[in-house]
């Protein structure tokens, strides 16, 4: 292939038609499912469409956020329906992006500060308590239910004291908790609202707004959402997440945080854009200090390359899709473990929401052991995984906070969470699934449960 005699548009052109071609010749080539074929619990799903955006960035060779960047961060703020969209690296940078934000001295008395609290849940992922106690605030751990798998609101009083200033949370694998209560709870104390949608992107609830019932999407009814593009997610642009507001202040906030605490809002190779670049007093620096160098914060480097937001850009048309066959998977392997609900415990949506589901959850009843059920379906080719951490604070990275008793709090008794520890399991949804592969996993957990009750009864 020579391109002497053609523009660098033909190039281009010519380039990506055989990455094309390339993909859909070499890439998701599927093949029949056979019982005993490995069955993850989460894959990629894509076409050709992802590569060439991968590629058509590649050759601009802007390896920053750029143009694909900006596409994206518009087209994920016109899908939830919010004002402000900032794309990181990953979800875990959009939830310490997000509670970052809280510690700003621009939200004056509403600010989080060292050694506040923040109510919370221990059977998630890390990633969501992690900022709350590296910058020095209090996690206050309150039980979950089941078989909804998230936080139980009637402890949410119980948790509070003087110095609560948020609630941070997550939807449980797609399954919304209950915003009514909880974002009830948060304005009748002023407290601030961050959802973890990190494993909800799509999931849906119906929230009052003026009188009437709206459907909403999850991330978008606290004051602050983040979600994660990591291969497993609802998409993917390989490593990489997002944080989302309407509120204008904490998406200034926001954006210093995500780029290195700098108070100028000029996006990458862009000077001056608000004309007082060299003519302003800040802090104590002198005056006409360059504003591209002026910190209001403490900020990180999280941004993300253009070539993982081109990705992002071709997976975000399929969101929609996406989110109906999880929808269809979770149904059809409910439907498929109906017959074993007297030895397992299967999910149930939380009331007035629509779930994008992420996994399908699974607790074990008195009797049954989690143990030999993961081990029998795992070596049948299911993947299985357990509920993130269980009960976070029963891990190693709480030891010294365990041994001082302090830096945390647990409000009554983690009951469920224990057992969630002990009893629960899940397997994955992904759309890649089909029909053949859901009706397996569903024969497999059966097995399961039939074979450990017919050695129990010997």
């Amino acid at each position: 292939m020579k391109f002497e005699h053609k523009t660098e548009a033909e190039a281009r052109k010519e380039i990506l038609e055989l990455v094309a071609e390339y993909c859909d010749t070499y890439h998701n080539q599927k093949k029949a499912f056979r019982e005993g074929d490995r069955i993850s619990y989460a894959s990629r799903v894509y076409d050709h469409e992802e590569m060439v955006n991968l590629v058509d960035s590649s050759l601009e060779f802007w390896l920053t956020s750029g143009r694909y960047t900006s596409s994206f961060e518009g087209k994920l703020a016109d899908y939830l329906g919010v004002r402000y969209c900032s794309l990181v690296n990953s979800g875990s940078s959009a939830n310490l992006t997000a509670f970052m934000t809280l510690t700003s001295p621009l939200l004056g008395e509403r600010r989080v500060k060292r050694g506040d609290e923040v109510i919370t849940v221990a059977c998630g992922f890390p990633t969501t308590v992690a900022p709350v106690i590296q910058y020095g605030a209090v996690p206050v751990f309150v039980d979950v239910t089941i078989p909804q798998y998230n936080i139980d609101v009637d402890k949410l009083e119980a948790a509070l004291s003087e110095k609560t200033k948020a609630v941070m949370i997550a939807h449980t694998l797609g399954n919304p908790f209950d915003l009514k209560a909880v974002k009830a709870f948060c304005h009748k104390h002023g407290l601030w609202l961050v959802e973890d949608n990190c494993d909800a992107l799509g999931s849906q609830y119906a929230i009052e707004e003026d009188g009437e019932l709206v459907n909403k999407f999850t991330g978008t009814i606290g004051d602050i959402g983040t979600s994660s593009f990591y291969p497993p997610h609802h998409m993917t642009m390989g490593e990489g997440g997002a944080v989302y507001t309407n509120n204008g202040l904490l998406n200034k906030i926001i954006r210093s945080i995500r780029d290195w605490g700098r108070d100028c809002a000029c996006p990458s190779g862009r000077d001056n854009l608000c004309g007082h670049r060299f003519d302003k007093q800040y802090g104590e620096l002198p005056l006409g200090y360059d504003h591209k160098y002026v910190y209001s914060h403490f900020g990180y480097n999280l941004k993300v390359t253009d070539m993982q937001a081109a990705i992002g850009c071709a997976q975000l048309k399929k969101i929609p899709s996406f989110v109906e066959r999880r929808r269809h998977n979770f149904d059809r392997l409910r439907a498929g473990l109906k017959e074993a609900q007297d030895k397992l415990i299967l999910p149930e949506p939380c009331p007035n929401s629509r779930p994008s589901w992420f996994g399908f959850l699974i607790t074990c009843k008195e009797g049954v052991s989690r143990n030999q059920v993961v081990q029998y379906v795992e070596s049948k080719g299911v993947q299985t995984r357990m509920l993130f951490a269980g009960n976070l604070t029963k891990h190693p990275c709480f030891d010294e906070m365990r041994a001082a008793k302090t830096g945390f709090r647990i409000v009554g008794q983690l009951a469920n969470t224990d057992r969630i520890m002990r009893d629960t399991f899940w397997v994955g949804l992904y759309p890649g699934m089909t029909d053949e592969m859901i009706d397996y996993m569903a024969k497999v957990i059966r097995e399961a449960v039939a074979v450990q009750t017919e050695h129990n009864d010997r």
